[in-house]
């Protein structure tokens, strides 16, 4: 039986039991967040999702059957509304060009505290991209670049700078810097509850659903830096 008190549903992918029954162990012990499946292999974390649609996956990268990277684009197809963190014990420049490119949210590795972990969950649950170390912020920079949307094409960088706002487009920056609204209210000097409107404004004007779609289009438009 579910919690319903626990709003972040997590689903665990890695071959090695001992490592999802140490991540479930230190999530379980959280008062907002649950395990609710577990898979060793890719295969079955494709199927998993798609019976209980959780709001974050802890993905492995190399697993039998179906890769981690693989599970992730069938999973992004079929249920785009699921957030992916990529979980792997190295961090390597090509494993986070094809996971960006598989539609994950955020690249983790296996030794982070697992302080940083439960934040990475929770700011995924939010939408938000979580590209933090040197590889992977060069990654990212590459991935984007070497693959525009065809969404964008039909919207040009003027048009989209005259639709968003001065202070929009300063939200956006920090956004795209990687801070939580919390940050950017306290670097901004506004509110939090501003750092919102502001957040559902610019997805709105950008026609996108979450914080890592509009920071991907901003990269492309080279709206922001």
């Amino acid at each position: 039986m579910t919690d319903s008190t626990k709003n972040i549903r997590v689903v665990l992918v890695d071959d090695q039991t001992m490592i999802r029954q140490g991540l479930g162990y230190v999530i379980q012990m959280q008062p907002d967040m649950q395990v609710v499946g577990e898979a060793s292999d890719g295969e079955e974390a494709v199927e998993l999702v798609g019976k209980i649609t959780p709001d974050v996956v802890l993905m492995d990268v190399q697993m039998p059957k179906k890769s981690g990277i693989e599970a992730t684009r069938e999973i992004m197809r079929m249920h785009p509304a699921v957030k992916v963190l990529i979980l792997t014990t190295f961090d390597n420049h090509n494993y986070v060009v094809e996971g960006i490119r598989a539609g994950a949210v955020g690249y983790m590795l296996k030794d982070a505290d697992s302080q940083e972990m439960l934040d990475l969950i929770r700011r995924a649950s939010q939408g938000e991209a979580l590209f933090h170390t040197v590889t992977a912020a060069k990654a990212l920079a590459e991935a984007l670049k070497a693959q525009p949307s065809v969404a964008d094409v039909t919207v040009a960088p003027s048009a989209l700078l005259d639709e968003l706002t001065d202070r929009e487009l300063d939200v956006l920056q920090q956004i795209a810097y990687g801070y939580r609204n919390d940050q950017i209210a306290q670097n901004l000097f506004i509110s939090e509850g501003t750092v919102k409107t502001h957040v559902h404004r610019i997805l709105q004007k950008m026609g996108v659903e979450d914080r890592t779609q509009a920071v991907a289009k901003a990269l492309r438009l080279k709206i922001v830096k």
